[in-house]
């Protein structure tokens, strides 16, 4: 019986450890042959001496459990580099199928006092790491589609992240950048559809370098898998990968420890009309004023409680 990804072409940024390396490694075992991208800078913040182990050992994994692999060191917040990536698929594998966004870095700090530095450096690698790849990916199979006179196989998995979700006092570049991926993720979606390409994010919790903070107080169990432990979140991408999710596109999910949840798009909560041409600032005080007068103040919308969340 064949693989459900046999003959597929993957490339996964930031597969040199953590969430990456499980979901290049998963997509391996499905059977695509895989690029393993990972700058490898030693610390969570893209900090240091960028290295090629980290891509590499992985890359060598998936070679020694019988799969095909390459590893590939740019940096996917260079728009050059990332179109390296997105070539190199195709020249080493011959085709480009599947592309996972995972890479990103981290800044902490709150907003009265994060650098501009701190800002851009996370925008940069999360949010226009995504679009770089995304780019390339998305005009090779345009190119792709155009030459076959129909729709081509595509599929993308971007990372979002629960912070963008439900906040982070924290990180407001990297809630800001999660926030962004979710958009370029659903813009992507619609532009890409006719192509026969899907376009979906994900918000995975799991125990990584990235989160080592946020999961200090969670310990690792004794026995059997970590409930955070970023194996939970692979088979999700490797499904979304496949050619059973060619009907999941432009939909947000949250996973880990054995739960998914499809988020739905944001609802309207309450309306209100004004009784004349255009609101005035009195009737609107005594339209909201009192819809908002029994939420504790500071509190922000559900969505923490919605998903299960220790709000932060």
């Amino acid at each position: 019986m064949s693989l459900p990804l046999e003959g597929r072409s993957a490339v996964v940024t930031g597969a040199g450890r953590g969430l990456g390396r499980a979901e290049a490694l998963e997509l391996a075992r499905l059977g695509a042959a895989v690029v393993v991208n990972d700058y490898g800078q030693p610390g969570r913040e893209g900090l240091g001496a960028a290295s090629a182990a980290p891509a590499e050992q992985v890359a060598a994994e998936i070679r020694a459990a019988g799969g095909r692999a390459v590893a590939h060191t740019g940096d996917v917040a260079d728009f050059a580099q990332a179109q390296e990536l997105t070539g190199l698929a195709i020249d080493r594998f011959g085709t480009l199928d599947i592309l996972v966004n995972n890479a990103g870095i981290l800044r902490d700090r709150m907003v009265f006092s994060m650098s501009e530095d701190e800002w851009d450096s996370v925008i940069r690698v999360h949010l226009k790491g995504h679009f770089n790849t995304t780019h390339f990916a998305a005009a090779h199979w345009r190119e792709r589609s155009k030459a076959a006179g129909g729709p081509v196989y595509g599929r993308i998995v971007n990372t979002s992240s629960e912070a963008f979700l439900a906040g982070s006092a924290g990180q407001p570049n990297y809630a800001a950048a999660k926030g962004g991926i979710v958009g370029l993720t659903t813009s992507t979606a619609l532009a890409l559809a006719k192509y026969g390409v899907t376009a979906n994010v994900i918000c995975p919790r799991a125990r990584t370098r990235m989160t080592e903070d946020v999961f200090a107080g969670f310990a690792v169990p004794d026995a059997g898998l970590d409930p955070l432990a970023p194996e939970h979140v692979a088979p999700l991408v490797g499904y979304l990968a496949s050619p059973a999710a060619g009907r999941v596109n432009g939909q947000l999910l949250v996973v880990h420890g054995g739960m998914v949840a499809v988020v739905e798009r944001p609802r309207v909560q309450a309306k209100f009309d004004s009784k004349q041409g255009t609101f005035s600032y009195d009737e609107l005080d005594a339209l909201l004023t009192p819809h908002y007068a029994d939420r504790p103040a500071g509190e922000t919308f559900a969505a923490a409680e919605v998903l299960g969340l220790k709000r932060g």
